[in-house]
């Protein structure tokens, strides 16, 4: 039985893409291994989306091409988004790699073994428009979390990004198809889905002519019994009074939204091609807060986009200590080939990019302690995550994080806590952007 090692690269919706591919893998014979020294063909699924994840995504590639020299490994086959985007480019520069896969075909991972196996260099790039939603998954995340995608591809157009041109345009899933995978995931043991898409408010508006978010997660909830529910991606100008209200009475939607808004200022906004401007992000904020007692927000902004100035960057920094958002991420600009950012004028330097995005982080990072230092004494529910032997102590997420991107909660405990059970946990000590507490034993 051939062993299959994968490396799964980028963002929550290319892992769900992984787990479509190993579960093809599995279902025909394939032994899935997580060891890549003992793998004999590694799968590679990369991201393209920024210069830096180019980059991780091509190191990745010839460190296995490292072990198909030295170690076991004999066929590469890379996927994903830099191989769809630059596919003559990938298989020219990297010989090493004997087979491309486009994000549009998936379904073909067993064929590509196949064909390696023969000693067969391989290509398929199949429509990503029209490739099925629907594919059954293999879960990697742990058994009490899992992402549940609900749509593909995205019709956005932001300026900087080459997201639509390698993802395609922005498919929803059917209700019924999203609801039959959730029920799936609740028969193993999922306690929390994260609902992502590359714009989750954008949810339906293809296939039932509404943004219909709003309309999922009420289905979810009433044909499932998990108790998290949590969405991500939400873009500001498609948020209804009906999700906000969903947000507010629903109490297994967890309160906690992922607004991306890359930026405050109107004149950079309008350069991004971004829906909504200074005012609509400003009004949504604040009736998110009015609306839903104890929301978290989490954003994400872009520092150095080209003619960015002083004052549009102070703008934003003033922006991010009036908002006090509850999580926070930013990143830099990158001029992505056949982007129109990317041929904008007025482009801005490496280095004032760096020291803006290390001042505005530092800015939330102040925000961010004093948030953390206003919940010692508080009791929070905490999902389970493991045990760390080294520390001896347990970890886990309140509702107030999403796995991966958000903090964590450390907690002491009479008893070892099982992975994926709830528990209380008193809070005694804030550490940057993580809390530590002690278990409420019941």
């Amino acid at each position: 039985m051939t062993k299959v090692g994968f490396v799964s690269l980028g963002c929550s919706k290319n892992l769900t893409d992984t787990e479509v591919m190993l579960r093809k893998l599995h279902d025909a014979g394939y032994e899935i291994t997580p060891d890549e020294s003992e793998a004999e063909i590694i799968v590679v699924n990369t991201c393209g989306f920024i210069e830096s994840a180019k980059q991780e995504s091509i190191d990745n590639i010839l460190d296995v091409a490292w072990l198909k020299k030295n170690g076991k490994c004999k066929h590469i086959i890379a996927t994903g988004c830099l191989v769809e985007r630059y596919r003559e480019e990938v298989m020219q520069e990297m010989p090493e790699v004997d087979a491309l896969i486009g994000v549009g075909s998936l379904v073909d991972i067993v064929d590509a073994c196949r064909a390696v196996e023969r000693g067969e260099k391989y290509t398929s790039f199949r429509d990503k428009n029209t490739s099925s939603l629907n594919e059954e998954r293999l879960l990697t995340t742990p058994e009490h979390t899992a992402y549940l995608k609900i749509a593909e591809g995205c019709d956005n157009l932001c300026t900087y990004c080459a997201i639509p041109s390698i993802r395609g345009k922005f498919r929803s899933r059917r209700i019924e198809d999203i609801v039959k995978e959730a029920k799936e995931l609740e028969a193993i043991g999922v306690k929390e889905v994260n609902l992502i898409a590359q714009d989750t408010t954008r949810y339906g508006l293809d296939i039932y002519g509404e943004y219909s978010l709003a309309r999922l997660v009420r289905a979810l909830t009433e044909e499932t019994n998990i108790p998290w529910i949590r969405l991500l991606y939400c873009y500001p100008d498609k948020i209804t009074d009906e999700l906000i209200s969903e947000l507010r009475d629903n109490p297994r939607l967890v309160k906690y939204m992922d607004i991306p808004i890359q930026h405050i200022s109107d004149k950079i906004l309008r350069a991004m091609n971004r829906h909504g401007g200074t005012a609509l992000i400003k009004e949504t904020v604040k009736k998110l807060r009015r609306e839903v007692p104890g929301i978290i927000l989490r954003t994400t902004a872009m520092v150095g986009f080209p003619g960015e100035d002083e004052g549009d960057f102070e703008e934003l920094c003033l922006f991010v200590k009036e908002a006090r958002f509850d999580r926070f991420g930013a990143f830099t600009f990158s001029p992505e080939e056949g982007t129109p950012a990317a041929l904008m004028e007025d482009q801005i330097d490496e280095q004032i990019k760096q020291d803006r995005y290390d001042i505005l982080m530092q800015t939330q990072l102040t925000i961010t302690e004093e948030q953390n230092e206003e919940k010692i004494g508080q009791v929070l529910e905490v999902l389970c995550e493991g045990f760390d032997t080294v520390a001896e102590i347990h970890f886990g997420r309140s509702a107030a994080d999403a796995p991966d991107v958000d903090g964590k909660v450390y907690f002491t405990a009479k008893k070892r806590v099982p992975q994926g059970r709830f528990i209380k946990v008193a809070i005694t000590e804030a550490l940057d952007y993580d809390l530590v507490g002690k278990a409420i034993e019941e």
